[in-house]
This record gives structure tokens, C-alpha cells and sequence, in this order.
């Protein structure tokens, strides 16, 4: 009773054809993500869409920069946050 078998049977090379089509798909899958799909949001961008070029996050970047200092930088945040509707928790009025 050897049902893989050479006699007639297809042998035990019939135990690799489902390890070669999960192969296939695990690349195509790959191959899209990394090409295709790469526009739109992969892994590699935060859940909530973060923009790292919005206004907030340019302040951000030149004062960690150093182009602006600590003034500029809570004057231009709170233009900001009024334009755009949020304040940092820490800082609710301006400076403290």
C-alpha cells in the first residue's frame, strides 16, 4: 500500500507542488508591494497618513535645525495651530 510509490504513482515529487505555488504567490505578492503597490500606503508610512511635509512639521524640522530659535518657533506654532486647529498638549497658550 505505498501510494507514492514509483510504480505508476507520481512519486513523492508530488509533495513539492504546493511548495512551489506558495512560493509563486509569496513573490508575486512581494513583487507588488514593492513596485506596484508602493505608492500608495505600504509599511513603510504611519497608519494616520503622517505628512512630513505639512506646515507644522517644516517648523518643526528648522527649529530642530537650528534656523529658527525657541521664540520664533512657539510664535510661528501658535499661527499654526489656530490655521490648522490643534495645539501641542504642553503648550496651550504660547509660552510658559
Amino acid at each position: 500500500m505505498q501510494t507514492l510509490a514509483f510504480d505508476g504513482g507520481p512519486g513523492p515529487w508530488i509533495l513539492f507542488f504546493p511548495l512551489i505555488w506558495a512560493a509563486v504567490v509569496v513573490g508575486v505578492v512581494t513583487f507588488l508591494r514593492r513596485t506596484v503597490w508602493r505608492g500608495r500606503r505600504g509599511p513603510w508610512r504611519p497608519a494616520g497618513g503622517g505628512d512630513d511635509k505639512s506646515p507644522i512639521a517644516v517648523l518643526g524640522h528648522r527649529f530642530a535645525t537650528g534656523e529658527i530659535d525657541e521664540e520664533e518657533y512657539w510664535r510661528r506654532l501658535s499661527v499654526l495651530s489656530e490655521e490648522f486647529g490643534h495645539l501641542p498638549k504642553d503648550r496651550k497658550g504660547g509660552r510658559a
